[in-house]
């Protein structure tokens, strides 16, 4: 079925149970990643990314991973991204089975006309559809003031304007980027805070943030000689590498749909430029040196070592500094 605009947010605040497959579709993907994180808090569920193109391969995977119950009772929530019309098979699948542990949600990005995946979600009773639309002008403001508010922070109209232009019209970022500055400000609805520039100044170049992305951007990149010095300055000033290879893994999943733009005949310029200022020299030098799939084998295999951590930490700075100069290594070829 098609959920109406206006209706979404509360939708996804209180999902309905008999919902398996949710399609978030549109022009504004971050708008859209904003949504599923919400329907993720909602569900209080772990996220496991899967790909359109892990579907295209094995359309029976999608409904195997929703009917898996987990071993320690945990709800999941089946994030596909990007997706596309290659998961039809793989969607039909999925609401056809008898039972299901786990719902599944799409990022698809604009779909053409008829598209097949839209009707199939639109149609289905155990399927949600949504297009989500990039807001512009006063709608990409009153979004800031909204979010604002919820964090109880009082945003004014410059600041606000500042907000949409820094995050380059990017929800997700946005709100990212007010939870942080709520935070800094201990501010809440019943206690709101004044959010003013001098905060924006601070918080947006924040070094703590820039050392644990640092190292995988300069993986990714390639660049073998900074990233022996990164590797040593994070060991030598305490940080954990489980923080840093999280980093790593929000960069690319950031990435993925941008190469997939690229790959879909967008210019490395034009996709750079949507995303935050700060972040758009780096991207610009990985973009070019990854396809979509193999930056879903990195991630694979950043999901691995992130185990690997977990389960045994001693030791963690070296597995960290092998892992991250092999992928340098492949960003090189």
């Amino acid at each position: 079925m098609k959920a109406a605009r206006g209706s979404i947010p509360g939708v996804l605040d209180k999902p309905d149970p008999r919902i398996r497959f949710y399609l978030l579709s549109g022009a504004d993907e971050s708008g859209s990643r904003a949504l599923a994180a919400r329907l993720l808090k909602a569900l209080g569920a772990e996220k496991v990314p899967l790909s359109g193109a892990q579907m295209k391969a094995d359309p029976a995977l999608l409904a195997d991973e929703a009917a898996a119950i987990s071993m320690f009772g945990d709800k999941r929530l089946l994030w596909i991204e990007p997706a596309g019309e290659e998961i039809v098979s793989a969607v039909e699948a999925l609401l056809e089975a008898p039972a299901v542990e786990a719902p599944a949600i799409a990022i698809a990005g604009t779909l053409k006309k008829g598209s097949a995946l839209a009707k199939l979600a639109e149609a289905h009773p155990f399927a949600l559809a949504h297009v989500s639309y990039v807001p512009e002008g006063r709608d990409a403001a009153r979004f800031i003031l909204e979010i604002g508010r919820e964090l109880g922070l009082r945003i004014g109209p410059a600041i606000a304007d500042r907000i949409v232009a820094e995050a380059a019209g990017d929800q997700q970022i946005a709100r990212r980027e007010l939870e942080k500055f709520a935070l800094y400000l201990s501010a809440d609805p019943d206690a709101p805070r004044e959010l003013e520039d001098d905060v924006l100044d601070l918080l947006g170049a924040d070094s703590s943030e820039s050392d644990t992305n640092s190292a995988g951007d300069l993986a990714l990149s390639g660049d073998l000689a900074r990233l022996a010095d990164a590797l040593q300055l994070l060991e030598s000033s305490g940080v954990e590498p489980i923080p840093v290879v999280r980093a790593l893994q929000r960069r690319l999943l950031m990435l993925a749909p941008l190469r997939a733009k690229i790959e879909g005949g967008q210019s490395v310029g034009a996709v750079t430029a949507s995303v935050w200022r700060r972040d758009q020299a780096a991207v610009g030098r990985i973009l070019p040196r990854w396809t979509a799939p193999r930056l879903a084998e990195v991630f694979q295999r950043v999901q691995e070592l992130e185990q690997q951590l977990l389960l045994s930490p001693v030791g963690g700075h070296a597995a960290l500094g092998e892992a991250l100069t092999q992928i340098a290594r492949a960003a090189r070829r």
